[in-house]
């Protein structure tokens, strides 16, 4: 007979108040169990999650959520807060169509302090959280705590949050969970050592009279220590504590703190809470703990399960993947758009000595792994940091080199500024390679790249285009690196491409020139992007209604084919314009004004696109649906606005 699990009685953090440390250890164990299970049969982010488990554990015995405010950077290391913040069952529609969201969500749960999707935001956060409580005349209206991976440390946001904790003094805690460490054990034993001294009040106070009274020294003794100064005071700091680069900033540091160990853990978070001013705990965790795989297989295991595919694991080990028959599959599934980039990238590098490619610490999520392993001298990854990759980038730019900077479009919205300033204002050759533009799927609101042709299209001097199918794509990239005035932005979607065989060598396409794909009447759509399939998609339907379309591929957002919208607006009575993007200030603006711009007679246009609201996660094709962005739909749309009654399946 099984024995019960003590996670099934866990419903609120309060629960966790009254157990005993081995108790605790045993829950946060049960925790890392329910992952493995249900992760490993739906999918989902995973590495992280295991080796937050007895912190989370730890975290909410010792506070009062919500009161009390625990934040989770990013949030794909939250799970085992989900769990124990009653919504354990609720795991198993994690990142699924209308179930629990990613990451953390503040209307999901009243533990969810803050919504996260983008990293190293969680220390801003908490220094504005505890500064209005001060502001209310409450400092004690609740504990502060932000836990941050050491990848999130990557992020300049992160240090300005620290410098500005550091001169208020804000009295917070910044668990900085470094999964990237081991422990030593001698580290250890000297880190409680000044772990004692540092947040003893009485030692630390003790530390500034020593340097006090050493100053005050009568004769030549004190003038000599008070001449040595700041030489004097970084010996004495030295001696008292083991980090030197957060004493100078204000915080107390205690370190390095076994992250997997419940009541090590549990001790060190008491004495930084009760200290009353910035203190950052170093944990040290395993990425994928308790997952002989993730946990064993060093930083490629670990980069190979930080999330987990769909039935992916059975009885807590891989699952036996299917042997595939000899000759192959007969029926191929089409290149990934990111891999058909990144091959693309490796060619280019290949053919023109100055092209380069920059990550912002998503290497495999772009395609530059292939660069890095093909051609390591011409990757780059500059972290968390994608405003330092645009200034990265401009930088090598001004120096001659063609450099690419692949960053997913939600994440370029962070370097907006650097694109402003530094790159189109100075008209430099940069390529922006947005990957997983339009609607994502399972990572949601946070991930969704639907705003880019909007806030990159009021920029002077840049050049923005978007692929219908995978070959399109690689002739884009090359028109971009040999293009020499000023940057391209290339937006192209996360999944499988169409299915066409990709062009050798690649061709020049003459910029600001759309091609028209079908000759109809009436009605004329015009795609960019993903839209020219949805496009085709709704002709073919409207063609088994009696109504022959016309479809063009745009390719260009910015410039566009004057003289090609100038034609269909003249021949057709109706322009639908399709686009994998917020329809405020978009592709469907765009042709709008410039047809309104010739002061031609315009025809109704019909605008397919986003909706003026955030997106929820789903696959791709639900969310598609739910938003009407399919042929159907879209063909639909097209019926009603000519008059034509719909019979469209």
């Amino acid at each position: 007979m099984s024995t019960p699990r003590l996670l099934d009685t866990i419903d609120r953090p309060r629960d966790l108040h009254g157990l005993s440390e081995d108790a605790l250890a045993r829950v946060a164990q049960e925790v890392r169990e329910h992952i493995i299970d249900t992760v490993g049969e739906i999918g989902g982010h995973f590495g992280a999650n295991l080796g937050t488990c007895e912190l989370a554990v730890a975290l909410h015995s010792l506070l009062d959520s919500p009161r009390d405010k625990i934040l989770w950077d990013v949030g794909h290391q939250a799970y085992p807060h989900k769990v124990l913040t009653g919504r354990r069952e609720g795991l198993a529609t994690i990142r699924q169509y209308e179930g629990l969201a990613p990451f953390c969500s503040i209307d999901e749960s009243e533990h969810d302090i803050m919504g996260a999707g983008h990293a190293s935001t969680s220390i801003g956060y908490a220094v504005g959280l505890k500064e209005a409580m001060r502001r209310r005349g409450e400092p004690d209206a609740g504990k502060v705590v932000a836990v941050a991976g050491d990848g999130a440390m990557t992020g300049g946001v992160a240090f300005e949050a620290i410098s500005q904790a550091g001169g208020l003094g804000t009295p917070i805690v910044v668990v900085l969970n470094d999964n990237g460490m081991s422990i030593s054990p001698n580290v250890g034993a000297l880190s409680a050592s000044f772990n004692r001294m540092r947040l003893n009040p009485r030692l630390w106070h003790a530390r500034e009279e020593v340097e006090k009274n050493l100053a005050e020294l009568p004769g030549r003794v004190g003038h000599a220590f008070e001449r040595l100064g700041p030489q004097l005071k970084e010996s004495i700091k030295a001696f008292w504590a083991p980090n030197l680069w957060w004493e100078e900033l204000g915080w107390a540091y205690m370190g390095i703190i076994d992250g997997h160990d419940t009541r090590t853990l549990r001790s060190a978070l008491r004495h930084a809470l009760a200290a009353q001013r910035p203190v950052v705990v170093h944990v040290a965790t395993v990425k994928g703990k308790g997952f002989a795989p993730a946990e064993d297989g060093g930083l490629e295991g670990m980069e190979k399960w930080h999330a987990a595919k769909p039935k992916s694991i059975a009885n807590r080990v891989p699952a036996t993947v299917k042997a595939v028959p000899a000759g192959g599959d007969a029926n191929p599934s089409p290149a990934q758009y990111t891999k058909v980039f990144g091959d693309a990238l490796v060619a280019e590098c290949r053919r023109d000595p100055r092209v380069l490619g920059i990550t912002a610490a998503m290497n495999s999520g772009t395609g530059l792994n292939i660069l890095q392993k093909a051609m390591p001298e011409r990757y780059y990854d500059v972290g968390i940091a994608e405003q330092q990759a645009l200034l990265f980038a401009a930088g090598l730019a001004l120096e001659g080199a063609k450099p690419v900077a692949a960053i997913y479009s939600t994440f370029l919205q962070r370097a907006f500024d650097q694109i402003v300033h530094d790159v189109c204002l100075q008209r430099l050759n940069v390529v922006l390679a947005m990957d997983r533009a339009g609607l994502v799927g399972d990572d949601g609101p946070t991930h969704h790249g639907v705003f880019d042709i909007a806030y990159l299209r009021a920029l002077p001097n840049i050049v923005l285009m978007a692929p219908r199918d995978e070959a399109v794509l690689v002739d884009m990239l090359h028109t971009a690196l040999v293009y020499d005035e000023g940057p391209i932005a290339l937006r192209y979607p996360r999944g499988e491409g169409v299915g066409v065989p990709l062009p050798d060598p690649p061709h020049t396409i003459e910029l600001g020139t759309g091609e028209l794909l079908r000759e109809g009447r009436r009605v004329a759509i015009v795609g960019y992007g993903t839209g020219v399939q949805k496009g085709l998609e709704a002709a073919d339907l409207l063609a088994g209604q009696g109504l022959d379309v016309t479809v063009a591929d745009a390719r260009f957002a910015k410039p566009l084919d004057g003289a090609l919208l100038a034609q269909l607006a003249a021949e057709h009575e109706l322009l639908v314009t399709v686009e994998e993007g917020v329809l405020a200030g978009g592709f469907g603006s765009a042709v709008w004004e410039a047809l309104n711009d010739t002061g031609l007679t315009v025809p109704r246009i019909l605008r397919v696109g986003l909706p003026d609201r955030y997106v929820t996660h789903g696959k791709p094709a639900l969310l598609h649906h739910e938003v009407g962005y399919t042929g159907e739909r879209i063909a639909e749309r097209i019926l009603s606005a000519v008059g034509v009654r719909s019979a469209v399946a």
